[in-house]
């Protein structure tokens, strides 16, 4: 049976540790990033992983930092495992580290690798109109997700949103990192082409703020990869409305962009420096999210009104 140290923190990590556990490997370690305090109250809330780990009856480690970190080496060094297996962990492992299993670290990447190697390749994927992205599992070096790649698995990115769509790669790469694991000898490894390397840094709040003079095509790609989280963003009336669904309205128009050109009884429509865009469902500073139809209903919003 093979051993298997496994790292990872957020949700899209949960079903490859769930998929290790139901295929029988032997886990005995789990390592995630440490607590930490969340929300309004700022209470302590584990990582998704570490959640699902203990009910599995997993032993989780959480250390502060890796890099050179003593403890850590031992305790990795002292369980000898066949491989690491990665997937979202949240911080770049050392060259010392990477060499302990004794067979590879493997890491699971969720986009088409060279493209978007970084914390965020799914959002990044939809916010450039890519139609196509999917699951990577590749040998792990020092570099940020520059090493070989294992297997490869395809998805269209329709018009899923960043939630749905990494919901459906969490999944698939559950699956490919079984694959991997199980065919692993006959695996040919391929060298990534460093040149067409594309950066997928982590998305900010800030970068949510709506441009209304972009093409409307440019904010609803944004609007579905922000969406749920950091969440694209303009200012009704002094307040901060948060837009979640939208769709690209084909409209000649000569409004100032940013203006409501039309309001119908589940969408109102928005113009921008090319075309419009329909709302569907949005959240107003201090509301909780809604449809459009559910915020017409409560809020008096007016053709000729201005977001920006």
């Amino acid at each position: 049976m093979k051993k298997i140290v496994f790292m990872g923190t957020p949700d899209i990590a949960v079903p490859s540790l769930k998929a290790l556990v139901e295929n029988g490997f032997d886990i005995p370690l789990v390592i995630t990033q440490p607590d930490k305090p969340k929300g309004r109250g700022q209470a302590v809330q584990f990582p998704p992983v570490k959640e699902y780990a203990l009910t599995a009856g997993l032993e989780v480690y959480q250390p502060e930092k890796i890099k050179n970190n003593t403890e850590v080496m031992e305790k990795l060094k002292s369980i000898s495992p066949d491989f690491f297996a990665v997937v979202a962990y949240g911080k770049i492992l050392p060259q010392v580290v990477l060499d302990i299993p004794k067979t590879a670290p493997i890491n699971v990447h969720f986009s088409l690798l060279p493209k978007y190697r970084g914390p965020a390749p799914v959002n990044w994927a939809i916010m450039n109109g890519e139609e196509e992205t999917g699951v990577d599992t590749m040998l792990m070096d020092a570099g940020m997700d520059t090493g070989d790649i294992l297997l490869t698995a395809k998805t269209h990115i329709l018009k899923k949103n960043a939630g749905e769509l990494a919901d459906e790669l969490a999944v698939t790469g559950a699956e490919l990192l079984i694959k991997t694991l199980n065919e692993f000898d006959s695996i040919i490894p391929v060298k990534q082409d460093n040149n067409k390397a594309v950066k997928a840094p982590m998305m900010s709040k800030e970068m949510g703020l709506i441009d209304w003079s972009n093409n409307a095509v440019n904010i609803e790609r944004m609007v579905r990869a922000f969406t749920p989280w950091p969440a694209s963003y303009s200012m009704l009336d002094n307040k901060k409305v948060k837009i979640f669904k939208s769709e690209v309205a084909e409209i000649c128009h000569n409004a100032v962009a940013g203006t409501v050109i039309d309001i119908e009884k589940d969408s109102f429509t928005i113009a921008c420096g090319n075309n419009a865009l329909k709302i569907f469902e949005l959240q107003l500073e201090g509301k909780k999210r809604m449809d459009t139809k559910s915020f017409l209903a409560g809020y008096k919003l007016e053709k000729g009104s201005v977001l920006g």
